[in-house]
């Protein structure tokens, strides 16, 4: 079932995005060779809970960290560690909050010193993506629009999506109805968006193929060819005009 949410709580959850959205901006602002993905990880934690906060992904499906730190080839949920970043790496951090009830959710790809200019390339398709997708995240549009829209940047541009792993409503639960992959799945309807949805939108995009594979530690993705990965995720609140991005993509840690 699909939450429509009142104007009291979409207030509250502007507060969770607004905190999970200056995490996701420390965690880009740290990444950096010699830095460990385990020193990324404890310092979003603190800086969450220092805003009245909870880390959404803390103890979730037992996942053990604050933040799923994705690394070159790793497409989602990468579990933090004694890693330690080199300069050319491209570093995917996703990020939950939970404040009063509600949660916020957001992802970037962040580059590790310089980069290549593949590695460039792939983090700034998979940016836009979400944005073509943006496009047609308005009251009365179909769910499928968008998530067509996503999928026809990412593979214009040579790349692919990644079909196991999707967007999601969003709310007092982390995951909510509906899902939002980023391809056209004839099986999802053709539900349409509705003043008061929110969902977090979040193109996952391999510079090769779209095969995966999950490590042994359950939680780890790559992508199966080992070529590179991006995501990028943002909270968005369907309104009577313009989306609104609960996670502000030019927010700054305070």
């Amino acid at each position: 079932m699909i939450v429509l949410k009142s104007s009291r709580e979409i207030d509250l959850m502007r507060k969770a995005g607004k905190i999970t959205a200056a995490a996701r901006a420390l965690a880009g602002s740290m990444v950096a060779p010699g830095v460990t993905t385990r020193e990324i990880d404890r310092e979003v934690r603190r800086f969450i809970r220092s805003h009245g906060a909870e880390p959404s992904f803390l103890g979730y499906n037992g996942f053990p960290a604050s933040v799923c730190i994705s690394v070159n080839d790793e497409v989602i949920h990468g579990i933090p560690g004694k890693r330690v970043l080199q300069e050319g790496d491209i570093v995917s951090v996703d990020v939950g909050a939970f404040k009063d009830g509600f949660h916020g959710d957001c992802a970037g790809t962040y580059p590790c010193g310089r980069i290549s200019e593949e590695a460039e390339r792939l983090i700034e398709v998979t940016r836009q993506s979400f944005f073509e997708g943006l496009k047609y995240a308005r009251e009365g549009r179909r769910l499928p629009e968008l998530c067509g829209a996503i999928q026809r940047y990412a593979e214009g541009a040579g790349c692919s999506v990644v079909r196991e792993y999707e967007g999601h409503g969003i709310g007092r639960k982390m995951h909510e109805e509906p899902g939002v992959p980023n391809y056209v799945e004839p099986r999802m309807g053709r539900p349409r968006l509705l003043r008061g949805m929110t969902i977090a939108v979040e193109p996952m995009v391999n510079a090769g193929g779209a095969g995966i594979v999950v490590m042994p530690d359950g939680w780890t993705v790559k992508t199966a060819d080992g070529k590179l990965s991006a995501h990028y995720e943002n909270t968005i609140l369907i309104t009577d005009g313009e989306p609104e991005l609960l996670t502000d993509p030019e927010a700054r840690a305070e």
